[in-house]
This record gives structure tokens, sequence and C-alpha cells, in this order.
């Protein structure tokens, strides 16, 4: 059975990166070699793995993959960290428009 892994890196200049891979630790060892002046992690090196999920299908991990690109950087230490409580909390919307913010519930 093939495996997937989404993954946070945690770069020199502490920006989070988000990726998605088969082998994590080529992936990483790439990261760190990389020839490619324009990718996101060049110029950042090096990077460290602060997580990885492991995938039974492709597709899940695409899905969380996609998920977590828009998640803020405090949202995926909060995960890398293993403190749900306050991935859960980052996790509630804060929106004016929300019904738990609105004033009709005062």
């Amino acid at each position: 059975m093939k495996l997937y892994y989404v993954y946070i890196l945690e770069c020199k200049d502490n920006l989070l990166y988000t990726g998605i891979t088969n082998n994590i630790s080529r992936r990483l060892a790439e990261h760190n070699s990389d020839k490619n002046e324009n990718s996101f992690t060049y110029s950042r090196r090096p990077v460290e793995l602060i997580f990885h999920q492991e995938f039974n299908d492709v597709n899940q991990a695409i899905y969380f993959e996609k998920k977590m690109k828009k998640w803020s950087a405090q949202k995926k230490r909060a995960l890398a960290n293993g403190d749900y409580d306050l991935l859960q909390i980052l996790a509630e919307c804060r929106n004016a428009s929300h019904y738990r913010n609105s004033s009709e519930n005062e």
C-alpha cells in the first residue's frame, strides 16, 4: 500500500511551508538541497520538518493539504506542537457575521 504525507516545514526565517509527498525523507532532502532559485524554500534553508501526517488515500492527503494551506501560521504551529486545545480555539469562526458573534445572542 502506497503512503502519502502532508507535512509542515519550518524555514530558517521562521516561515512555514506546507506540502505533500509520497516519500518524506527524500522530499525533506530535496527542500534542503533545492537548485530551483524560484522555490519558496530556496532562500529559506535549512528547513526543518515540524509535522507530518500519513495517509493511505492520495485524495484525502490532497484535501488535507489544501485545507492546511489556508490556515494561519499560528494554527499550523498549534497542530505541529500537539496543542489541540489551542487548535480548536483558533478553528472557531471569529467573523462578525457568525451566529456566535451576533448581538441577538446576548
